[in-house]
């Protein structure tokens, strides 16, 4: 097990041998290794040379450089690409936060309890420099306001310390490029479900004139980075998971209308494959005996797993729908199997149905939720990762070659295809705005009522398939 230790690193040539061999000298947990990540961030006052003579002594020392000063976020964010250890904590180099304390900060990670550990300067048994009463003001002021808006409920956001599963902090993508990265991250770990301890810490802060660079116009920029990240849901790096399922987030009524679609059709033991961050299964688990979801992508599986975690009738697995014989591996049968947003994304759509048929009881139904019409092909679904629309007859055929009886098919969401063509077709883009999503959300009550009376075929198919009871 290792430990990934990140050092943004700016002017501080007092200080910074110090506070680096105290950081090489902190105490681990047994068997772990540590390495530490320097970035120095175009350092003008001899800092440079000093962390140059100790990474050439030091092989646990890996010393980056950034050619123009760009903040402690973008220090942090070269830092994260570059970190290899089981875990990463942050670490100022200028001696106000103590790596004795590193096995404090651990041990919630390493007895699976946390995806993310803060260490707060204002729990009760840390001891602490008293600070200015405005400097101290501030801090908690923004503490409580980044609480109201991510509601977690912290005792101090602006905290140095942070430690994060490496997997989690590198799936985050990081835009602040100075202090904002501290309430950016808080609010995305919030949003994205993170399990977040507070442990205490000592803190020995400085006063400006030995070196403290943070200021006020910086805890107003703190304030507009919690409210940016309150309304916009940049939660995981392009290469993460289906596109898709981030913009489901951000309009919970359109869920709820194809959630009421489904319903129905439902029996007591479900499967779900590809089920995500559990937009539908959060929905649509409730009064269900079984209610199994299954996700290959492993940043879901973990939200999964966060969401679900006491919840008795949930049971979360790793599955792969792409391999025929996970079907055999389940090892039971189901009234009802769940395959939503999910066929557009396969490369052989026809064998994950095939594999679905295989695991429903005799009387168990199929339910398939997938974009319809190829004609609407553009950049909106490249950008989504679609390999494919369907036509509904293609759909139907699919059920039917593994012995399924068509029970109902739903055209749905006919609103949204002149939209959908302007963008991807038209404008060529390869998302749908925030703002716009949000409207459709909001009058989604008005478009589901006009959506039987509109002319032209829907953005998507519900189709509902049946095995035969004999």
């Amino acid at each position: 097990m290792k430990l990934s230790i990140l050092v943004p690193v700016y002017n501080e040539r007092t200080v910074v041998e110090r506070s680096l061999a105290k950081v090489l000298a902190a105490p681990l947990p047994e068997a772990m290794q540590r390495e530490v990540i320097v970035v120095d961030d175009c350092s003008t006052d001899g800092t440079s040379e000093i962390l140059e003579r100790i990474a050439a002594a030091e092989p646990a020392v890996r010393l980056l450089r950034h050619e123009v000063n760009r903040g402690k976020g973008a220090a942090i964010r070269t830092a994260i690409a570059y970190a290899t250890g089981d875990f990463c904590l942050i670490q100022d180099a200028d001696l106000e936060y103590d790596p004795e304390e590193y096995p404090v900060l651990l041990r919630p990670l390493l007895d699976g309890h946390a995806d993310a550990v803060f260490g707060s300067r204002f729990m009760v048994r840390a001891q602490r420099r008293v600070l200015p009463f405005w400097h101290s003001m501030i801090n908690k002021g923004l503490t409580v306001l980044c609480d109201m808006f991510s509601n977690l409920h912290l005792t101090d956001m602006e905290t140095c310390y942070k430690v994060f599963r490496t997997e989690l902090l590198k799936s985050i993508p990081i835009r602040s490029d100075r202090f904002g990265f501290e309430p950016e991250i808080t609010m995305k770990c919030a949003k994205r479900g993170f399990r977040v301890y507070e442990v205490p810490i000592s803190y020995h802060g400085r006063s400006y004139e030995e070196g403290k660079k943070i200021g006020w116009k910086d805890g107003l920029k703190a304030l507009l980075v919690i409210l940016k990240f309150w309304i916009i849901d940049d939660l995981y790096v392009e290469r993460y998971g289906r596109g898709v399922l981030n913009n489901l987030t951000g309009t919970p009524q359109y869920v709820r209308w194809m959630t009421q679609l489904i319903r129905p059709y439902l029996g007591d033991r479900v499967l779900e494959i590809g089920a995500g961050l559990g937009i539908f299964s959060s929905r649509l688990m409730a009064r269900r005996l079984e209610y199994v979801a299954g996700e290959r992508d492993p940043l879901y599986l973990h939200a999964l797993r966060n969401r679900f975690l006491r919840t008795p009738n949930v049971t979360v697995i790793e599955f792969d729908p792409a391999h025929p014989e996970a079907f055999a591996a389940l090892g039971r049968r189901f009234e009802t199997a769940l395959c939503l947003n999910l066929l557009e994304y396969l490369e052989d759509p026809q064998a994950t149905v095939a594999g679905l048929a295989s695991v429903l009881e005799p009387g168990g139904r199929l339910i398939v939720l997938a974009p319809q019409n190829p004609s609407l092909e553009g950049t909106l679904d490249r950008h989504m990762g679609h390999r494919r629309r369907f036509r509904r007859e293609e759909l139907e055929r699919m059920l039917k070659a593994c012995g399924l009886e068509i029970e109902a098919v739903h055209n749905v969401n006919k609103v949204s295809v002149p939209a959908w063509w302007l963008h991807g077709k038209l404008l060529r883009r390869g998302t749908i705005s925030k703002p716009v999503l949000k409207l459709f959300d909001k009058t989604v009550w008005l478009w589901r009522r006009l959506d039987p009376l509109l002319p032209w075929r829907g953005l998507s198919l519900v189709v509902v398939g049946r095995r035969p009871a004999s």
